[in-house]
């Protein structure tokens, strides 16, 4: 990644609040996410990790606060504006999220059908290239999700989630469920894809090993705001209690030894 590219904020975030009734999850809040970089989103327990993400794409509204993708404020777009950005991203949720009466190849194209008018043909192409990029076999096109094993949905998910080309990818906890050899073999597609793609990936996750393993920076929830961002140096290095044990710990004294053998 280039400094000129290190400095360009795909997504920028002001004065962000996002509250369901009386409760507030996130109070400004402010965050850049920089072009090409994979930026990990931590936090305890009740933070808003995954809530942070799904306000970003439109699916829980805000209180208050901006939030702009490529330099537009997605509040201030017109329905046909927001559909081209919109068109630009993709999504990867914690479980797949794949519609269950349709094969992989089907739901691959889903978002084919949405936003772009294909020969059907022109999209099985497209469905078995992007099962291809993912380490799928051939035939699991044809395959409903029920058929695949979790890490099999997961690839499925993330082949649909990159069938419109997209330059962002959220992926909200995508190691969650895995054995730790399918989670390091996931983790290290997610890095392929994301230098090979030039993509930019906003991603939430609890592991540490994916943390050490791909992520560029890391951002920290905490007190309803990011309390931190920076690489892992800095994480180890910040006088925050949660930080300090999160880092710290068991689990993350062991994630950092296996990075170093």
């Amino acid at each position: 990644m280039s400094p000129q590219q290190e400095r360009e904020p795909i997504i920028s975030i002001r004065g962000l609040k996002t509250a369901f009734g009386a409760t507030v999850i996130h109070d400004e809040l402010d965050l850049d996410i920089y072009r090409g970089e994979v930026l990990g989103i931590v936090g305890g327990s009740g933070t808003g990790k995954s809530v942070l993400l799904r306000t970003i794409i439109g699916l829980n509204h805000q209180k208050k606060g901006t939030i702009k993708v490529f330099d537009k404020d997605l509040d201030a777009l017109e329905s046909a504006e927001r559909r081209a950005i919109e068109r630009r991203w993709g999504v990867l949720f914690q479980n797949g999220a794949l519609f269950s009466s349709l094969t992989v190849a089907q739901n691959i194209e889903v978002p084919m059908r949405e936003h772009l008018a294909l020969p059907k043909a022109l999209m099985d192409e497209i469905a078995a290239m992007k099962i291809a990029m993912v380490g799928l076999p051939p035939d699991a096109g044809t395959k409903y999700p029920s058929e695949l094993s979790g890490g099999m949905r997961k690839r499925a998910g993330l082949a649909r989630a990159l069938a419109l080309d997209p330059e962002i990818v959220f992926l909200d906890e995508p190691t969650a469920g895995l054995d730790p050899i399918g989670a390091s073999a996931f983790d290290a597609l997610i890095k392929e894809l994301q230098q090979a793609l030039g993509l930019t990936v906003f991603l939430v996750t609890h592991d540490l090993d994916t943390l050490h393993a791909i992520c560029d920076r890391i951002a920290v929830l905490a007190e309803k705001h990011v309390i931190v961002t920076g690489d892992m140096g800095q994480m180890l290095s910040f006088d925050h209690p949660w930080v300090q044990e999160y880092f710290h710990g068991p689990r993350g004294r062991a994630a950092l030894q296996a990075k170093e053998q």
